[in-house]
């Protein structure tokens, strides 16, 4: 689905973006991680055709993007941290102004904001002033806009960013039911590990340059240890696993590797291990790991 080259872009002296290469296949779910600043927004907006690169091709189905601004605009939506939308106008309103730039008019927008406003669940407000919206409201609305013209790939740069759990867990629901249904390619970046963690695969990077890349999984693997806690045994008992251990409330904190290894000790002692906890490293720990800095949305 797309394909990113030996991309960069400099401002002046900065360097935004620098020779960077990634591939996502068609319906991924794609993560695409780093701090404020890293570069992620610049990547995005030479991806939507609204920033030219210096170096290096962007292929969006084949198609370098370009040569081919045109096409890929009408196969490309995408949600902003910020709301694009105007809001003294209704929902329908914003709406209709937006999606005429994709040449959508008359019964064929009426019929597509009726399955939209029914599926994102926006149809009591359809003539509510924006800003009268709850911030949950005006991201199903954003969402709807981007999603108006059926593309094929979705950018969603933060799009839960400042919603409670609860409103966060019914936009993913939404966007993941869109997603199946449409067979959408989706980029995200998030300050939510929860929702990283979910990707079929992740991107981090840190000034530009990709620093670390693969499935949740392993970069679990590679970058954080998974933790066993381990109760009701006294340190004489522990000691007999001859593996590392620290103390903890009630209990004893073995680090492993992976979650093979903690399989293979327990299954190996059964004697010790009647109480026990397996804890599964967090792509907050990897973002840590990687980057050195925690992440605002994550666990500290």
């Amino acid at each position: 689905m797309i394909e990113i080259r030996h991309l960069s872009k400099s401002y002046g002296k900065l360097k935004a973006v620098n020779d960077l290469s990634f591939t996502v296949p068609k319906g991924q779910m794609f993560g695409f991680l780093g701090i404020n600043g890293a570069g992620k927004s610049t990547v995005f907006n030479m991806i939507c055709g609204l920033l030219n690169q210096d170096e290096g091709t962007i292929r969006i189905n084949g198609m370098e993007s370009e040569r081919n601004r045109e096409i890929l605009h009408h196969m490309i939506g995408a949600v902003y941290q910020y709301s694009a939308l105007d809001g003294p106008l209704t929902v329908r309103e914003n709406l209709k102004s937006r999606v005429a730039l994709y040449g959508i008019h008359g019964k064929t927008f009426t019929h597509r904001l009726e399955d939209l406003a029914d599926q994102m669940d926006f149809m009591d407000y359809l003539d509510r002033p924006l800003n009268r919206l709850s911030g949950g409201q005006k991201r199903r609305v954003d969402i709807a806009r981007a999603l108006f013209h059926h593309p094929k790939l979705l950018i969603l740069d933060e799009p839960t960013t400042g919603l409670d759990p609860s409103t966060r867990t019914i936009i993913w629901n939404m966007i993941e039911q869109v997603r199946n249904e449409e067979e959408m390619t989706v980029i995200l970046t998030t300050h939510y590990m929860e929702e990283a963690a979910v990707c079929d695969q992740i991107v981090i990077i840190d000034h530009g340059e990709k620093i670390a890349e693969g499935t949740p999984l392993q970069l679990k693997n590679t970058y954080v240890k998974d933790h066993i806690s381990l109760y009701g045994v006294d340190e004489e008992t522990v000691k007999t696993l001859h593996v590392p251990y620290a103390p903890i409330p009630d209990g004893w904190d073995i680090p492993v590797d992976h979650t093979s290894l903690a399989t293979g000790l327990i299954c190996a002692h059964p004697d010790v291990f009647h109480d026990y906890e397996l804890i599964k490293g967090r792509m907050d720990d990897v973002f840590l790991a990687v980057t050195g800095t925690s992440l605002p949305g994550g666990k500290k």
